[in-house]
């Protein structure tokens, strides 16, 4: 039986999931305040955690962000705001999924399933990962470090803009539909709005493109990107 983690300052909210995730199964545990909330999935080590983002004590943004230091627990945000800067906030900190108050929650409790099925690098600690390189002119990428550098020169990526650039690199010459990249970078087949692939491309192309004076990435109109640099 999985155990999730609802850390939910609203009662009626954090009560309507307590009962509905009981109801498929789950073991759940509830927490009114991101320091609760954070202490909790600590301790507890729940499988997956439903984060409020507008949290007393401490956002979900820093619970998130404290976490992510310490534990690979998949985090499913939710929040009243839909703004697409938000989503990318929670996303580049570590999030794996985002939903947008008030939601359906047959959605929630399919993105709980497939936030559950995927893999983690926490569930394997005695495998180290195989050191190899996917290379693209100068620009290097190191899958068992997690290293992206041009050149001699390091590039901080945060992990979703690491993983974005591997799937394209790894596809390069090739045309990718944004709902290919949010199904493979972000888990899940998602049928709303695919704006935040669009953010994290200006990432990409502002730390890369734009500071070596390259062309990486080239949008297909109407249709996604394609990596094209050899």
């Amino acid at each position: 039986m999985s155990k999730i983690l609802v850390v939910e300052d609203e009662r009626k909210i954090a009560r309507f999931l307590e009962l509905e995730l009981k109801h498929e199964g789950y073991e759940v545990e509830t927490a009114g305040d991101g320091r609760t909330g954070l202490e909790r999935a600590l301790e507890g080590k729940p499988d997956l955690l439903v984060l409020d983002l507008m949290l007393p004590e401490l956002s979900g943004i820093e619970v998130c962000r404290r976490l992510r230091h310490e534990s690979d627990v998949p985090i499913i945000m939710l929040t009243a705001k839909d703004d697409v800067s938000d989503k990318v906030m929670g996303l580049d900190i570590g999030a794996d999924d985002y939903m947008t108050k008030p939601f359906a929650i047959e959605e929630l409790l399919a993105r709980i399933r497939v936030a559950l099925r995927k893999p983690r690098a926490a569930a394997r600690p005695d495998k180290a990962p195989e050191n190899s390189v996917c290379r693209a002119g100068e620009l290097n990428v190191n899958t068992g470090t997690y290293e992206v550098r041009f050149g001699d020169e390091p590039l901080q990526l945060t992990k979703k803009e690491y993983d974005l650039l591997l799937y394209l690199m790894k596809n390069r010459g090739r045309a990718v539909t944004r709902d290919e990249l949010l199904e493979n970078i972000w888990g899940y087949e998602y049928t709303g709005d695919t704006n935040v692939v669009d953010v994290y491309i200006r990432y990409l192309r502002h730390k890369i493109d734009d500071r070596f004076g390259i062309r990486t990435i080239q949008t297909i109109r109407s249709v996604g990107y394609i990596f094209n640099y050899e």
